[in-house]
């Protein structure tokens, strides 16, 4: 793989995205070149103090000289740039796309033809579960794979619905692989990356930040065929990654739900703004015939 052990060691130190990584290499040539930038050079170019240049530089040449995939590796993480045939190209199509992905588990997934991702609330009730026994099943039969995000809620009971009906999913998470969030997702996790995907666009060092999340939800969308919302309140981060999805010219499913519930307004709302409303799977499959043909 070309420059990997430069992109391993840069973005270990300073995760740049895609198209700033392509702003760096534009100015330098090549990221071969990084090491032999002054400080000065350095901060100009990514619009950081000097002090700051210093440290990514001494940073970047100290890690230069460690075998980093060997070290990720022994750790079974597989490391997905930008130009791997794992990386899903899709995702260079969004803003802000990841240079590097990281990953633990069955990394073919991210080969599979059609990936549907399943969201919903945090606090999500009963009726997320039963919507799942709905919806899950026909979509396994058809070799779907359930995208979500590992989070409590909906998130939970997409990856674990999708194991109890033998399907296959993967968990996009928002934070390094040496960390797991929530803890009381741990065995969940070791599941996932024993016989699924857990994938992250953070070395693995990272801890866990609120505002990554958001961040990673567009991840979520961005490998994502559609998106399917089962329950959600009028404010909240599942609506913000239904957006982004809707931004990029995909089919957005809710689930329509009881009108006095709570967790049931944003799935409604977003029925109102055009989604379309679902209780089964085969809708699903029926609405995006063409993708299963293919």
């Amino acid at each position: 793989m070309k420059n990997l052990q430069e992109l391993l060691a840069l973005h270990y130190v300073y995760p740049l995205t895609f198209n700033k990584f392509q702003q760096l290499e534009g100015q330098v040539g090549s990221i071969q070149n990084i090491i032999h930038l002054s400080s000065i050079n350095l901060a100009k170019i990514l619009s950081v103090s000097t002090k700051n240049a210093e440290k990514i530089l001494y940073n970047y040449k100290h890690l230069m000289k460690v075998n980093l995939k060997e070290a990720y590796n022994s750790a079974n993480i597989n490391v997905i740039p930008y130009f791997s045939e794992y990386y899903p190209k899709k995702l260079l199509e969004i803003n802000n796309a990841p240079t590097m992905l990281y990953a633990k588990g069955d990394i073919a997934l991210l080969k599979c033809p059609l990936k549907l991702a399943i969201i919903g609330s945090r606090k999500a009730t009963n009726y997320s579960r039963l919507a799942m026994d709905y919806i899950v099943p026909p979509l396994i039969e058809q070799n779907c794979v359930i995208v979500s995000g590992l989070a409590k809620g909906a998130d939970s009971l997409a990856h674990t619905s999708t194991i109890k009906y033998g399907g296959k999913t993967i968990a996009v998470l928002g934070h390094g692989l040496f960390h797991i969030y929530p803890k009381e997702n741990k065995q969940l996790a070791e599941e996932i990356a024993e016989n699924h995907l857990l994938l992250t666009e953070y070395p693995p060092y990272v801890g866990v930040q609120k505002w990554h999340f958001p961040s990673r939800n567009r991840i979520i969308s961005g490998i994502s065929d559609a998106l399917i919302v089962t329950e959600a309140a009028l404010k909240s981060g599942t609506l913000i990654t239904t957006e982004l999805a809707l931004e990029s010219g995909k089919d957005v499913f809710a689930v329509p739900g009881p009108i006095h519930s709570q967790q049931s307004m944003g799935t409604n709302s977003l029925i109102k703004e055009g989604a379309i409303p679902i209780w089964n799977g085969h809708q699903i499959i029926e609405e995006m015939k063409m993708f299963f043909r293919k």
